[in-house]
Order: structure tokens, then C-alpha cells, then sequence
């Protein structure tokens, strides 16, 4: 089974309950997971899948509890070739920077050689008012690939 490392960009907590509903649903399906609200470089596997669920904060920008680790990254030589991620972006479509955040820690991870695992989903809240629900039919699309 996969071991799954779940890094959670929040502001006011909506990305934080998604997280939550796909760790339940790794764990359900026997892969293991860590979700790290305060997520620190020197604490996550590289040779994991990164699962990136995060909202957008501001004017397109990564959540607070996420911009130190994309500085520890800015900061860190080391490239990343062997890391997979997946995005899960949460937002909401009437603002103009629509799900960009995440999209910053994205172009980071790319340019230090990590790929994506699948696709990226983007939901939004406007259409998606229960953001875990599209959530989980995601990952239930691709869970049988790790």
C-alpha cells in the first residue's frame, strides 16, 4: 500500500475538512497518510505521493500555514525528481485568481523535477458548496492507481 503525505493550505479551515475526508478514504481503501497542517521539508518523504489540498488566499496567494514550506523550497537546492503530487485547489470562482495559490507551489515542485501524479482537480465552492464531495469522487478515480 502507498503512503500518501497530505500538506493542507487553509485560511478559514474548508481545505482542512476536505483533507480530512481523503485521509479517511485512503485509510479506508489500507494506504497510509500524514496530514500536515504545518508542513515542515525536513519532515515529508519525498519518495511519497504529496497530495496538495489548498485553498487560495488573498490575491492568488498560498495560504499562510503553507508559505513556509514553499519557502523552505525556494530555499532548498535539492531537486525533487522522484516526488509525485496530486492538487485538490479549492476556490471560488468569482474572484479573478480563481484556484492560483496552490498553482504557485505546483510551478516550485515542477521546476525542482517533481511530476504529477494525475490530473488536478479545481472545485469550486460556487458550484461545489460541499467542496469533499467532488473531492472524494476524484480520488476515488485514480486511489486504485497507488
Amino acid at each position: 500500500m502507498a503512503s500518501v503525505e497530505i500538506l493542507v493550505g487553509t485560511t478559514l479551515g474548508g481545505a482542512e475538512y476536505v483533507a480530512d475526508e481523503l485521509a479517511a478514504e485512503l485509510q479506508q481503501q489500507g494506504h497510509q497518510s500524514t496530514i500536515h497542517m504545518a508542513a515542515d521539508l525536513s519532515q515529508l518523504d519525498p519518495s511519497n505521493i504529496w497530495l496538495i489540498v489548498s485553498s487560495t488566499h488573498g490575491a492568488g496567494d498560498l495560504p499562510d500555514n503553507l508559505q513556509p514550506l514553499y519557502q523552505q523550497l525556494l530555499d532548498d537546492e535539492k531537486e525533487l525528481p522522484q516526488t509525485e503530487y496530486a492538487l485538490c485547489a479549492i476556490g471560488d470562482s468569482s474572484y479573478d485568481t480563481f484556484c492560483q495559490g496552490p498553482e504557485k507551489l505546483i510551478a516550485l515542485l515542477t521546476s525542482k523535477g517533481a511530476t504529477a501524479f494525475v490530473d488536478k482537480i479545481q472545485i469550486d465552492v460556487q458550484r461545489d458548496p460541499v467542496p469533499e464531495d467532488p473531492a472524494l469522487t476524484w480520488l476515488r478515480g485514480w486511489i486504485g492507481e497507488l
